[in-house]
């Protein structure tokens, strides 16, 4: 079993939400093997908490109060945190509640407990999970997802996982009406992948509203499977790009959606592929960790573009990666222009080549293997 690295309480009630098959279950059946299970995805109990969900009173007191109790899958009946909230107010119990979707939670008006509980995200397997046996060709082309590591075909197991959210989240949830335009939606979403995003082209492509694409675009990021980058744009003495960047939350999940036609260039392809690779990795790294950094990218009008920048309480960071096994001078030119508009910025290269460097403006070029097996000694 891989060691997971995330920070999680030991004598507070939390939440872990992730997307399906991130190792959720098999994490805290590892660190809470005492605990007693609710599993909401189990249709006897979630039918039966559904009709009543007063009846989660009677099964917890039957515990003892020292045993945590573990509801997976939360988000499908919401109505049972004010009762969990109950029994940590006048009982003082201990809850881990997972989900793999907080849309529920948040269109029902609930307020996580108010604070009761502390709320942890979990991603795919990270390289600095895996250390040694991290690849990051396989990365790169199928992802992180702990399950991959067990089937014979993955790119048959993307498929099947893709499958399985479109039946079992969007359908079964009723998000949408028209579940094969949703699905379209996915593949023309992938052509945004690491991409300034519009939200109108999308629409175009896809023939329907902006408002549609939008709410589209808003599932994707309730159920966690996506994220929108924001520009950054603090002091900033030029004018900025206004639209974020998209990515899939997993390299292969991008790479299954992402169909491939005769006139499209594998190098386009391969490129958003290493930059979404780094992203979730360094949004892996900093949940797992607890550090507080927000996740930017910066491009101005002008089209000087960086594709990552970290800014938080724990530091200033700006991030190039580059697909190339060779870095000139001119790759570093947006750096440069930014380490002028921001002195107080820490700035690196994540690359495909072999040497490690640092440039005369103290810009630290890294082996992207390197680089994503060891952020915390590069970077942090």
């Amino acid at each position: 079993m891989i060691e997971r690295i995330i920070k999680i309480p030991k004598s507070q009630s939390f939440f872990l939400f992730g997307p399906r098959q991130t190792g959720k279950t098999t994490l805290l059946k590892a660190r809470f093997h005492d605990a007693f299970w609710i599993n909401l995805l189990d249709d006897s109990t979630f039918q039966k908490l559904l009709r009543e969900p007063s009846l989660l009173m009677e099964i917890v007191k039957a515990r003892p109060v020292e045993q945590w109790i573990v509801i997976d899958e939360v988000q499908k009946i919401p109505e049972l945190l004010n009762l969990v909230h109950l029994l940590i107010e006048e009982r003082k119990q201990k809850f881990i509640l997972t989900g793999s979707s907080a849309r529920k939670l948040k269109r029902q008006g609930v307020n996580l407990l108010a604070g009761r509980a502390i709320e942890k995200k979990f991603h795919p397997l990270s390289a600095e999970e895996l250390g040694v046996a991290f690849d990051l060709k396989e990365a790169l082309l199928f992802g992180q997802l702990p399950f991959l590591l067990t089937v014979e075909s993955k790119k048959e197991a993307l498929s099947a996982y893709v499958g399985m959210y479109l039946k079992e989240e969007i359908q079964q949830e009723a998000l949408v009406r028209k579940l094969d335009q949703f699905a379209r939606f996915l593949e023309v979403a992938a052509f945004s992948q690491a991409q300034v995003l519009s939200v109108l082209s999308v629409a175009s492509d896809l023939g329907v509203s902006r408002n549609t694409a939008e709410s589209y675009f808003q599932i994707l990021e309730d159920l966690l499977l996506a994220y929108r980058v924001p520009v950054f744009q603090k002091r900033a003495k030029r004018k900025t790009s206004i639209h974020p960047k998209f990515y899939y939350f997993d390299v292969g999940v991008y790479r299954t959606l992402r169909k491939r036609g005769p006139l499209d260039p594998i190098e386009e392809i391969d490129g958003a592929a290493i930059e979404s690779l780094v992203f979730q990795e360094l949004r892996a790294f900093i949940d797992n960790h607890g550090k507080s950094l927000d996740i930017y990218f910066h491009r101005t009008q002008d089209k000087n573009e960086i594709d990552f920048v970290l800014y938080g309480e724990d530091g200033f960071y700006a991030i190039e990666v580059k697909r190339s096994s060779k870095i000139n001078s001119k790759d570093l030119t947006a750096l440069k222009l930014f380490k002028n508009e921001y002195p107080e910025v820490k700035m690196f290269v994540f690359y495909l080549g072999e040497d490690e460097r640092v440039t005369d403006e103290k810009i630290r070029i890294i082996p992207m293997r390197n680089a994503l097996v060891n952020l915390k000694d590069f970077i942090f």
